[in-house]
């Protein structure tokens, strides 16, 4: 995505400054030609040579440098964005009065790239109605915010917004705003992801190989391209992905319950968990003791989560279920899309290589209720989850 695009990083004199050093330099790792200007006070927290250092460029700080008498205009409409971090309440102020008493104001005023600023200064300077309201100034000109963040501010620590977002998270979300047109924008997108456990005692559960991974790259990619996520996950190692809601969930039925209550409003349902299909039917309040010997269970089916939403799916939503088979795997897929009212089914073998549970490659074929079928040979989970996006957004094609 960055390769060769140019980017204007503006930083202004906030004690978070040192963190846009981390910034640029991942910029500049992912390719990318980063223009620093700093402003007077930036100066003050962060030298340029460091800047310079990290993105092999120079840094601009003024109107009058030699040279760089179209400075301000020539940046901000070559730039393919602009991100300024930390934005103070000052720079803030001045933008939204449409200043340009320096080069970063004035490069603000001429830009005609997309702007994201990362706003950083104290909880009460945050909460205060003059910052509020310019803000709010900002966002109707079209400029995109990330954070303010809560957490340790200079003076201490704070359980109100005001900390900078981290530099991983202002990257994200740049990129989201250079991803460009989706149909997804502004959309709500429900993702289920991950195993869920049924108890067989205190200390033991039922469950399965999934490790999340499938349905935590949907509802990241789904994220970058402009939706509204919430990830309905059990238990998973993976990260959290950026801008997206989670909520944990244990059991199948607990799984059921929270869709339920997330169906409202939804868009698109994409059910990339791997429910338990059987629960222990008399699990044991105390740890069953090995000295016991051999054990019998005796289980029944969990509650079909597909089918339970039916009731529940707005009309107009595209629903898209998951097929994880050991043979024959088209045909049962093809009897799931039909049986469980989907718009859409993935289907893959779990006996393929690299393909399935806890593994960082898949490779599956996307079926639809329009006769449609796509093969995604084997890629990155990240890249499949992009096949199957790119699929939904052509499904009423």
């Amino acid at each position: 995505m960055w390769q060769g695009r140019r980017v204007v990083l503006g930083v202004t004199g906030g004690i978070a400054a040192y963190k846009c050093v981390l910034l640029a330099r991942e910029l500049t790792r992912c390719g990318a030609e980063v223009d620093v200007i700093m402003s007077r006070g930036a100066s003050e927290f962060v030298g340029a040579v460091t800047f310079e250092a990290v993105t092999r460029r120079p840094v601009r700080s003024s109107l009058w440098e030699h040279a760089g008498a179209l400075d301000h205009v020539t940046l901000g409409q070559q730039a393919a964005i602009v991100i300024v971090a930390p934005a103070t309440a000052n720079l803030i102020a001045r933008a939204a009065a449409g200043m340009a008493d320096d080069l970063l104001t004035s490069m603000l005023l001429a830009a005609t790239a997309p702007i994201l600023i990362a706003p950083a200064m104290n909880d009460e300077m945050y909460a205060n109605a003059a910052t509020q309201s310019n803000l709010g100034e900002l966002r109707d000109r079209g400029w995109h915010l990330v954070g303010p963040a809560t957490g340790d501010l200079a003076e201490g620590p704070s359980d109100r917004p005001g900390r900078m977002s981290e530099p991983a998270e202002i990257l994200a979300h740049a990129e989201r705003v250079l991803r460009g047109a989706s149909t997804l924008v502004g959309k709500r997108v429900v993702v289920t992801a991950g195993p869920t456990r049924e108890a067989i005692d205190p200390v033991r559960v039922l469950t399965n190989r999934s490790s999340g991974k499938m349905g935590y790259r949907l509802a990241e990619a789904a994220w970058q391209r402009g939706a509204s996520v919430t990830l309905i996950s059990g238990v998973s190692s993976e990260a959290v992905p950026i801008g997206v809601d989670l909520v944990r969930v244990d059991t199948t039925a607990e799984m059921a319950d929270a869709l339920r209550r997330s169906l409202s409003g939804v868009d698109v349902l994409i059910m990339a968990a791997a429910p338990a299909d059987y629960r222990p039917l008399a699990p044991r309040e105390g740890k069953l003791p090995r000295s016991e010997g051999a054990i019998t269970l005796e289980l029944g089916p969990t509650e079909d989560i597909l089918m339970s939403t039916v009731a529940d799916r707005p009309s107009d939503l595209i629903a898209v279920g998951f097929a994880l088979e050991t043979g024959n795997a088209i045909e049962k897929g093809q009897d799931k899309l039909q049986r469980k009212q989907l718009d859409m089914i993935v289907v893959n073998d779990a006996l393929e290589p690299g393909a399935g549970f806890d593994v960082d490659t898949n490779a599956v074929t996307i079926l639809d209720r329009r006769g449609r079928a796509q093969h995604v040979s084997l890629r990155s989970k990240a890249e499949v989850a992009n096949a199957i996006l790119d699929a939904i957004e052509h499904y009423r094609d």
